[in-house]
């Protein structure tokens, strides 16, 4: 088949996710086909878990937010004094080489409600505007160690050279880069929908707060879960079933199968689960990045549970508070997160700084189907890879996220911690 006539076949849908189409597709399905009313063989009909919750009513269940004491502090400092007395590049920064005997227990009560509570946390206060660029990273991957202390891949080059980037930054770059180059909402102001990334837990720095808008959304993946099986168990059928999801980056493998939906029963070990996980640009592209017309179109069934996805998510998600020198942490595994599209003005541009983690001793179980993503991020990447950590100061766009008109180096450029 022509890839014009791939296209013409393509569902109307865009990144930017928009309510009256969604409506129009949902009335149009609901009355021109016959949809299956039963989830697929052994799928739950409704989670019960703290993990279920919305906008509504966690704010009576959970306090999301841990203020850093003075005492955590100045156990902090010592511990950022005791790691620089080191010598050692930041990729041997752990829970030994960055002591915190006081904090450590409030930090593991911490992951263990991440991955068993209420799926995210907000700790508030780390000293940003004391430090330099390179020490409050240590100071951020330091405390992140005390609560999950494996440290993911997120670019595998810089500065054209093979390398395991272990942060990213999360800032506007359309002042700096040429539109055909961003690939990814991140280096933007605009709206970012809901969606996850890779790997078990996401934590994001704030080095500073946009000057308007920005505020950061997370939703309860489970909630949405719960409401698609009571009301459309047809949706949960579809997004259970392989899509034809892009891969950037890679012109050898453009797209794999692979579901939004992973149901795992439960073991004597670990209760039963649910994993969504998805990014709306990978079927819709975004920027410099548009989707590859040679890859099968959506289905208009597919088209509706993205857009279900993200305003269910949207209906019960909740906004956050996130202030400079704030970490949130969100289990990637359980949880939907967003942002508002924001305003910079000079003297405030909104930076954040971004790490996938992993609690080997909390870690759920990851489905067969995810498997290769998460080898992606996390495979090889113990103690014996700390020499070979980039740590970059700034901004730049990742391999995966860069539009048509590639650098040709192929990765990031400026100063990395050494």
């Amino acid at each position: 088949m022509a890839i014009s006539d791939l296209a013409s076949r393509a569902p109307d849908i865009n990144y930017k996710p928009d309510y009256e189409k969604y409506q129009a597709r949902v009335e149009r399905r609901l009355a021109s086909e016959q949809l299956n009313s039963t989830l697929p063989i052994g799928f739950p009909q409704k989670l019960e878990s703290d993990l279920v919750w919305d906008s509504t009513d966690i704010g009576a269940r959970y306090d999301w937010t841990y203020p850093l004491t003075t005492t955590d502090l100045e156990e902090i400092e010592s511990a950022l004094q005791h790691f620089k007395s080191l010598g050692k590049p930041p990729g041997y920064v752990n829970q030994e080489t960055f002591p915190l005997p006081l904090l450590h227990a409030k930090l593991r009560e911490i992951s263990n409600e991440i991955h068993n509570g209420f799926g995210f946390k907000v700790v508030r206060g780390l000293p940003v505007h004391k430090h330099t660029r390179e020490d409050i990273l240590i100071i951020y991957a330091g405390l992140a160690s005390h609560i999950a202390p494996v440290r993911g891949r997120q670019d595998n080059k810089y500065d054209g050279k093979l390398a395991d980037v272990v942060l990213n930054h999360i800032k506007d770059l359309t002042a700096t880069h040429n539109a055909s180059k961003i690939g990814a909402p991140a280096y933007t102001a605009d709206k970012q929908v809901f969606h996850t990334d890779s790997g078990d837990i996401i934590a994001l720095l704030c080095l500073e707060e946009a000057a308007q808008g920005g505020q950061s959304k997370v939703s309860s993946s489970w909630r949405v879960y719960n409401e698609l099986a009571e009301t459309r168990p047809d949706l949960i059928r579809t997004l259970a079933e392989p899509w034809p999801t892009e891969i950037f980056g890679d012109p050898n493998h453009k797209f794999v199968d692979r579901a939004l939906l992973h149901y795992t029963p439960s073991t004597p070990s670990s209760p039963e689960r649910i994993i969504i996980q998805y990014a709306r640009r990978t079927f819709t592209g975004f920027l410099g990045l548009p989707r590859d017309p040679s890859i099968p179109a959506l289905s208009e069934a597919q088209a509706e549970a993205l857009d279900a996805l993200h305003f269910i998510a949207e209906k019960h998600g909740l906004g956050l508070d996130f202030k400079k020198g704030d970490v949130q942490f969100v289990n990637n595994l359980s949880i939907f997160h967003a942002r508002d599209g924001f305003a910079n003005s000079p003297e405030k541009q909104r930076h954040l700084v971004r790490l996938w983690l992993r609690d080997p001793e909390l870690a759920w179980r990851i489905p067969e189907t995810l498997r290769g993503r998460w080898d992606k991020v996390y495979e090889g990447m113990g103690e014996g890879r700390a020499e070979s950590q980039v740590w970059p100061l700034d901004a730049y766009i990742r391999s995966a996220s860069l539009g048509a008109e590639k650098e040709k180096k192929g990765g990031g450029k400026g100063c990395v911690i050494q």
